[in-house]
């Protein structure tokens, strides 16, 4: 929760984060993460299933970052522009190199999901998380817009 109160004291965005903007409990996050793995509860509420990781920084336990894996693209809204994999660095844990690592270990793990390639984007102008696709082997796609944003997509294949 003393992420959860970082972010919105920053007003930044939960990208990544699967909701927890939405949870003043971390029980009820917890628990909400717990059904989001599930293939057949998702499925029945026109969802796709994640995965969600926290990175802790080991010499403290601080949770510095948040990184959430979408199994698949089966939804309008991923296909267009959430994409695979969603994450987010606490506002005072970043320009540390987390977001690169949280990413090339995500990538790790989508590859022995069975995904070949995976989608990734960001909001132009959003120069760390570009940089964080591009130094994960991303390659840029098209821009769209999104709620009169721009929306960078980016391609990274895993084999």
């Amino acid at each position: 929760m003393d992420f959860r109160r970082e972010m919105l004291d920053a007003g930044s965005s939960f990208d990544g984060c699967n909701c927890l903007d939405s949870y003043a409990r971390a029980e009820d996050w917890l628990a909400h993460l717990e059904e989001a793995r599930s293939e057949e509860l998702m499925s029945a509420r026109h969802k796709v299933a994640s995965d969600l990781w926290l990175a802790v920084r080991r010499s403290d336990g601080r949770i510095v970052g948040i990184i959430d894996f979408r199994h698949s693209l089966d939804h309008p809204v991923l296909a267009q522009w959430g994409g695979h994999i969603g994450y987010c660095v606490r506002p005072s844990e970043r320009r540390k190199g987390y977001a690169k690592e949280m990413l090339r270990l995500d990538l790790e793990y989508c590859k022995a999901f069975g995904l070949d390639r995976v989608l990734v984007s960001c909001h132009k102008g959003n120069i760390g998380s570009e940089k964080t696709i591009l130094a994960n082997g991303g390659v840029f796609e098209k821009e769209i817009e999104v709620d009169g944003r721009i929306v960078r997509r980016f391609w990274i294949e895993l084999n």
